[in-house]
Parts: C-alpha cells; sequence; structure tokens
C-alpha cells in the first residue's frame, strides 16, 4: 500500500466532492460527515477485498453512518466501481447515486444507509453468515459517534462479541458533532474506548485524517471483534464549515465553493 497514492485519492475526492456538492443546489449535501471521513474511507477502499457483484468471498464495507456518501461515492469512483459520468448525476432525477446511498452491488454499494444504528446490526448479520460459511471475507463497518446514541448499536456490538465475530472491524468516525449539535451536548457519551473494551473489544483510538495511522489500525490482528475510533474534524479541510453544527446539510454558495476548493488544494501543496 502506497500512503502517496491514497493521498492523491483522497485529495480527487475530495475535489470532486466539492464539485457535487456545488452542484446539488438547493437540495445540500451533507459536507461534514463525508469530509471527516474522507481518509478513513480512502485508505479503507485500498485496504479491504472489495468486489461488485455477489462474489461471497468479497469483503464487505458497510457504511452505517449513510449521510456520508460524498466521501463513499468518490471513494469507489477512485477505485473504478463507478464512472465519473454516473458519479455526475448525483441527486439528479433519475440517478442511483442519492443523498442517502441505496445498496447496489453493481456499484459496490452493500448497504441502503440513512436509518441510523441498522448498519451495525445488519453488519453482525453478514457477519455470522461470513463465519457459518467458512469464507474469509472481513466486514467493516463504518459508523458515525452521533449514531452511537442508539440502542440498537449497543445490543450488535454485544452480540458481535458473543458470537466471536473476529471478522468485523468497527470504525467510528468521532467527529464530536451530530445534527443537533456537539455530541457532548446532545448526548454525552464519555468514554468509547472504555465501552467498546467492556463490550469485549480490541481497541485502538487514532487519529482518523492520518493515512498511516488508518493503514496500521486496519492491519493489526486480533482475536476479537475490533474497533478504531478515529478522532476526526466535521468538515475537515473547510475552515468556514469546521466543527460547525450547520455542516451536517449545507448548500455552497459559488463564492464559498470556491474557497473551499482552495483551501483544500493548499492543504494538499497543489500548485506549489
Amino acid at each position: 500500500m502506497y500512503y502517496d497514492d491514497i493521498e492523491r485519492q483522497c485529495l480527487n475526492m475530495k475535489l470532486k466532492a466539492l464539485d457535487m456538492a456545488f452542484s446539488s443546489k438547493a437540495f445540500g449535501s451533507h459536507i461534514g460527515g463525508s469530509f471527516s471521513a474522507m481518509e478513513l474511507l480512502a485508505t479503507l477502499y485500498n485496504f479491504a477485498n472489495i468486489s461488485s457483484g455477489d462474489d461471497e468471498q468479497r469483503d464487505r464495507i458497510i457504511i452505517s453512518k449513510g449521510h456520508c456518501v460524498l466521501a463513499l461515492y468518490t471513494a469507489l469512483w477512485q477505485k473504478g466501481f463507478i464512472s465519473e459520468d454516473v458519479l455526475n448525476t448525483y441527486e439528479t432525477n433519475g440517478t442511483v447515486l442519492n443523498s442517502h446511498a441505496h445498496e447496489n452491488k453493481k456499484y459496490a454499494i452493500e448497504f441502503s444507509g440513512g436509518s441510523l444504528g441498522l448498519g451495525l446490526s445488519y453488519a453482525t448479520g453478514v457477519a455470522l453468515g461470513c463465519k457459518r460459511k467458512g469464507l474469509g471475507s472481513h466486514v467493516y463497518v463504518l459508523v458515525g459517534d452521533g449514531e452511537l446514541d442508539e440502542g440498537i448499536c449497543w445490543e450488535s456490538l454485544m452480540s458481535m462479541a458473543n458470537f466471536k465475530l473476529y471478522n468485523i472491524t468497527v470504525i467510528v468516525d468521532r467527529n464530536k458533532y451530530q445534527l443537533d449539535g456537539s455530541t457532548t451536548e446532545v448526548m454525552d457519551q464519555y468514554s468509547l474506548e472504555d465501552k467498546f473494551t467492556a463490550f469485549g473489544f480490541d481497541v485502538q483510538a487514532i487519529d482518523g485524517h492520518s493515512i498511516p495511522a488508518i493503514a496500521e489500525a486496519l492491519n493489526k490482528n486480533t482475536e476479537r471483534p475490533k474497533a478504531i475510533i478515529a478522532d476526526t474534524i466535521k468538515a475537515h479541510g473547510i475552515s468556514f464549515l469546521e466543527n460547525n453544527k450547520k455542516s451536517h446539510q449545507c448548500t455552497l454558495s459559488k463564492k464559498k465553493y470556491e474557497q473551499a476548493v482552495q483551501e483544500i488544494k493548499e492543504a494538499y501543496h497543489v500548485g506549489e
């Protein structure tokens, strides 16, 4: 795995995501939760053995925090599962690329996201099925920290340990914000590390914007279900939206779009 290649893909994802957000006009886009997950998904889609279609031996990436589609679609675009022509139909009439992903094996989309908490329970069933079939597949599921307010999440996590699902990795995008504000204001979760440990997981807390840190965490072998708690920034890299609940879903004016593009390019030293 070459980190420079993933960095380049991540830059391409961010710039394309801004184009998609700007083109969505009055519909708006989930910019905040997508840009907190860009490095996570760029790295994961280079790490996992995914495929389109129904190959039983494929790894499964299940996006439970369904509002990060700008990151999901652009990651699949960079890996060749979604063409640019299809990507450009985002949020247009008749598109297959909606503001919450719909399961579509043709494009390697494993799960219909949007109803928060359900991705974890679905992933539990998928991992259990793979285990009982003796498949070598691994299941990765991405959740938001705000999503963990849902009680079904903790029932699912308890089941993963109970059924000894060592073929599953839960990645928490801990950007510390959700629709109504900061996670500490809405529902203080205190230590997710302690909670996941108590539920029987091997837990790693990492910098969720560091591609080497993400890759190292994904590579760790353990005989327990694995939890990667990724500390991220909502709307990472866009100064006027970072750590702002309004970035959960918002529109971009031409001026703000151009500012965001410039900031992302500067962060990656484009043109220097």
